[in-house]
């Protein structure tokens, strides 16, 4: 994950015309939890597939 200044306004010029799910994306990918979660997931799954208890714990789908 690139590291940024979270003071700057500037480090958020990219969420200005954002969606409420980028607003969602955001805040999640920044929980410590779940990137460790998805790492485990990640690191445990041969095929690299995202698992159903994967997503309700974190309550995200994903389109096809």
């Amino acid at each position: 994950m690139l590291e940024f200044d979270w003071r700057s306004p500037e480090s958020y010029t990219s969420l200005q015309n954002a969606d409420i799910t980028d607003i969602a994306w955001e805040c999640l990918r920044r929980n410590a939890d779940y990137r460790r979660d998805y790492e485990a997931m990640i690191a445990n799954s041969p095929d690299g597939e995202v698992t159903p208890e994967f997503r309700r714990r974190w309550g995200i789908c994903f389109r096809s």
